[in-house]
């Protein structure tokens, strides 16, 4: 596995985005070690809320939730996926898979930080891997919050079809984006989003990336996306899902209604998490996938207000 790496200095003076920063090594998987960069804010001694991104995102797109955790007294820990924002990214798309991804996040939050009581704040992929984190170790969460996000199901006793073709919107994005000889995450930004992107929010989403190889971990996530019936993620996914079923702690939605990616995300979540009764589910009006953005305020208000938090 051959690592790059992205330069130190390129997150400085984001508006609005945490100075409080640090590197944690955790292990490649190869023998080697990953720097992840993970915002830790607010104060230590406090239980930690712990925000998990996607893509084609990073950290800084919880940058006005986390402020405002740490502002009210938690602590507010945020990395960036291993080949996203500035957490360091193996150079090939084969280095990357779910399990990887869950590897690296467990051995960053479990292993080094030892974390407990842990409220998760899940988006994009952050959901499919924290809910598989929270699955494995239920009793370090505390409570979970969900949005536009959802953890894929598959009856894995029921045989495949014999023949399974990639076809669709989806299929069509997954090929192109394998192909496309220029990957460029930023650029998607419209797609997520309803508000129209400011170019200083394009530059802040680009800056982690100086150089076109440093994009190839978003370009990987989409060539890992679940909907074809043999996706190896269904397995681990079917399992995770009992213990979820028995998860009595408190978990809520907060989801918005112009998502085109997750859109009924909340619903096996409310149905299934038994932790998800009587909650107040939140679904924010003229919000796209990347509701932070669109609607940050009504995002926080809802979050702390969960929370406990006066607002």
């Amino acid at each position: 596995m051959r690592i790059l790496r992205t330069p130190d200095d390129a997150a400085d003076g984001l508006a609005d985005y945490p100075i409080k920063r640090r590197y944690i090594s955790i292990p490649s998987g190869d023998g080697q070690e990953l720097r992840v960069h993970v915002v830790d804010t607010g104060d230590s001694d406090a239980s930690p809320v712990v925000f998990l991104h996607g893509n084609p995102s990073w950290s800084f797109l919880w940058r006005h939730q986390i402020n405002a955790v740490a502002a009210a007294g938690w602590r507010a820990i945020a990395p960036d996926l291993v080949g996203m924002g500035m957490s360091d990214k193996p150079s090939e798309m084969a280095d990357y898979s779910l399990d990887r991804h869950i590897d690296w996040m467990r051995s960053l939050l479990f292993d080094h930080l030892d974390l407990a009581d842990i409220t998760f704040v899940l988006h994009d992929w952050g959901g499919i891997i924290g809910m598989r984190l929270v699955a494995e170790q239920p009793d370090r969460v505390g409570r979970m919050v969900i949005s536009n996000t959802g953890l894929p199901w598959r009856n894995i006793n029921e045989p495949l079809p014999e023949v399974i073709e990639a076809s669709g919107p989806l299929a069509e994005f997954q090929a192109f984006a394998a192909a496309a000889p220029v990957w460029e995450p930023w650029t998607l930004l419209p797609m997520v989003m309803v508000t129209e992107p400011t170019s200083d929010l394009v530059s802040a989403y680009r800056a982690p990336y100086p150089d076109q190889g440093l994009t190839v971990g978003s370009r990987a996530f989409t060539q890992l996306l679940p909907p074809p019936p043999d996706n190896p993620m269904y397995p681990a996914n079917y399992e995770a899902w009992k213990v979820l079923e028995r998860f009595d702690r408190p978990v809520l939605t907060i989801f918005s209604d112009l998502d085109a990616v997750a859109p009924d995300g909340w619903k096996p979540i409310t149905a299934r998490i038994p932790g998800a009764a009587d909650q107040p589910h939140t679904i924010l009006k003229g919000g796209g996938h990347f509701l932070q953005e669109d609607l940050p305020d009504q995002y926080t208000q809802a979050l702390l207000t969960w929370l406990g938090v006066p607002t």
